[in-house]
């Protein structure tokens, strides 16, 4: 009996080995990441609705880089004949080296998503029907500097905003370190989808470099936010009022930028206490500015209509007690969130790598 050879394009005995090798370890990391996710806590986990809404701001921040990176590169080459490589999966390359899974990248991000979404269910508390909103107001003020920063703050807000109804890449979303930190990461994205060029390795650091030049973060909803809130430099009398025609005018960031000013902390920690569902930390920034008892029921109402993961029952329990925190005493728990930012930072990861 003659034996007919493997036709010539079959895979090797070696090919195939290597092959359910491959596809084995996929099986165990999906099985891990399973395994991952079945055993997370409930209040861990990300709600479909905040998932998605998740993946697109961060996949649109890593595809404006690269767009931007893309097109400016290839301009440079142009003069010289030489054209950009076909495009990669940069997003996909940036998620399986595990980049992406960077902490601050991603609390950043769902800080912002979180702020979007409680800012979109407030609900609208207006004096009267001619009476036009707090920003509205601010933006027509005698005071120069307060009207000029409430304009600004309408038009970050506006453009955000537009870009997410209309799925537009938006470029500023990061702060600077961020920003810049992703950047060079999607630069090595986007040279190793091409085999090795001088002419064209130099192009994308030009563009790399560019973009970086005309990242502006002061431009940020979050930057035009505190340039408000020091402008109206609120006083002692005035921040109850004003935190609560914020909450009324569905403009959590001016909400955050007002108490971040009163409470001298910095805009992302502040951001960090507001959203987050236990409200414990938030309490205590609302009795270290000396907000008496009715003022800080009515924004805990606020933020729990809009947001779902509040327990409002809980806090009606627990309203005397927050009320009874001294000043003086609520000051000083908040005091580590005074810390410089990247201190802080480097505090939490001391603190989880002696937790393992």
């Amino acid at each position: 009996m003659t034996v007919e050879p493997d036709p010539p394009h079959s895979p090797t005995p070696d090919a195939r080995l290597a092959a359910a090798r491959r596809l084995a370890a996929q099986a165990d990391g999906r099985l891990g990441a399973t395994i991952v996710d079945f055993f997370l806590p409930d209040d861990a986990r990300l709600d479909e609705r905040t998932r998605l809404a998740l993946g697109q701001t961060l996949a649109g921040a890593v595809r404006a880089i690269e767009t931007d990176i893309r097109h400016h590169a290839a301009r440079l080459l142009a003069p010289r004949g030489a054209t950009m490589p076909a495009a990669a999966d940069v997003l996909r390359r940036l998620s399986r080296a595990g980049l992406l899974r960077d902490r601050a990248l991603i609390d950043e991000l769902l800080g912002q998503v979180r702020c979007d979404q409680i800012a979109e269910a407030l609900v609208p508390q207006v004096g009267g029907p001619d009476q036009p909103s707090l920003l509205i107001r601010l933006a027509q003020v005698d005071d120069g500097v307060v009207a000029t920063a409430a304009r600004a703050l309408l038009a970050a807000e506006a453009q955000r905003r537009a870009a997410v109804e209309q799925e537009r890449v938006l470029h500023g979303t990061l702060p600077a370190a961020l920003h810049r930190q992703l950047v060079w990461w999607v630069a090595a994205a986007v040279r190793e989808a091409q085999a090795d060029d001088a002419a064209l390795d130099q192009a994308v650091v030009e563009a790399a470099q560019r973009n970086l030049a005309a990242h502006d973060e002061t431009q940020r909803p979050e930057a035009a936010a505190m340039r408000l809130a020091m402008a109206i430099d609120a006083r002692p009398d005035e921040l109850g009022p004003l935190l609560v025609d914020t909450l009324g005018d569905r403009r959590l960031l001016l909400f955050i930028a007002v108490l971040a000013r009163a409470t001298r902390l910095d805009f992302v920690a502040t951001r960090q206490i507001v959203v987050e569902p236990e409200g414990d930390r938030l309490w205590l920034a609302l009795r270290a500015i000396d907000l008496d008892r009715a003022t800080i029921a009515r924004i805990a109402l606020a933020l729990a209509d809009a947001d779902p993961r509040r327990d409002i029952e809980a806090f009606a329990d627990a309203l005397d007690a927050i009320v009874a925190v001294p000043v003086e005493s609520a000051r000083a728990a908040l005091a580590p969130l005074t810390l410089h930012a990247e201190l802080r930072v480097a505090i939490d990861a001391l603190a989880r790598e002696g937790a393992r």
